[in-house]
């Protein structure tokens, strides 16, 4: 029997690329998503993705979208102890699950401390897309339909302009050299609106832009 795993899903495109190589494996069954949200933001913690578009997300991948709440301050404690309590929920709702997936791709460091930690929740980790040439994995996802576009972009790392700009070869072919095609060092993080991992695709309306922190540029998007 195929093992059913939980999915760690952002919105953004290594979340959804994960769920669509996983789909095409025959050990393992994807049965929700997991998704970590600010309180009072309503947004996804990394992403800001909006919890709206999280759901649409998940409705049409086909799937349950279990979440996480955290405060807009949290420390590693606070942050553990909540994500305990959603991935109870989720045992509860599924006896047999004891295995969360992760899109990361590069950072061996961010890896090892999810094993560890999850660990010591009682849960095991996978990495489906780990160690991958993130280059070559930025154009199969473009060349197989992914659509995304960027909803946050570090702008000491990446010209400001690129916020709301689509994930696609014209943004490929114009990073600068340094930057990671796909964004594994945080240098931009992405909203996806279609794919494989998709029955139909999402319609997306994109709002303002915002820098924060004089650093991160925000593009909003909206369901339509």
């Amino acid at each position: 029997m195929a093992t059913p795993i939980l999915l760690s899903w952002s919105g953004g495109k290594d979340a959804a690329w994960a769920l669509h190589e996983l789909r095409q494996r025959e050990d393992f069954t994807v049965v929700a998503l997991l998704t970590t949200l600010t309180e009072s933001y309503n947004r996804s913690s990394m992403q800001g993705v909006r919890a709206d578009v999280l759901q649409a997300q998940a409705d049409a991948a086909g799937l349950p979208l279990v979440q996480a709440w955290i405060p807009p301050v949290c420390d590693n404690t606070v942050y553990l102890a909540r994500m305990s309590e959603a991935l109870t929920g989720a045992r509860q709702r599924w006896p047999a699950l004891e295995t969360i997936a992760f899109g990361d791709l590069l950072l061996a460091d961010i890896r090892d401390w999810r094993v560890q930690q999850y660990a010591e929740l009682g849960w095991r980790t996978l990495f489906p897309l780990f160690g991958r040439d993130t280059a070559a994995l930025a154009r199969q996802m473009v060349q197989e339909g992914l659509r995304a576009q960027l909803c946050c972009v570090d702008s000491q790392v990446l010209d400001a302009t690129f916020a709301g700009h689509a994930f696609d070869m014209a943004f490929l072919d114009a990073l600068p050299a340094g930057v990671d095609a796909c964004g594994e060092n945080g240098e931009f993080h992405t909203c996806v609106s279609a794919g494989p991992m998709f029955r139909a695709p999402l319609r997306l309306r994109q709002g303002d832009t915002v820098l924060r922190d004089a650093r991160y540029a925000y593009t909003d998007f909206l369901t339509a």
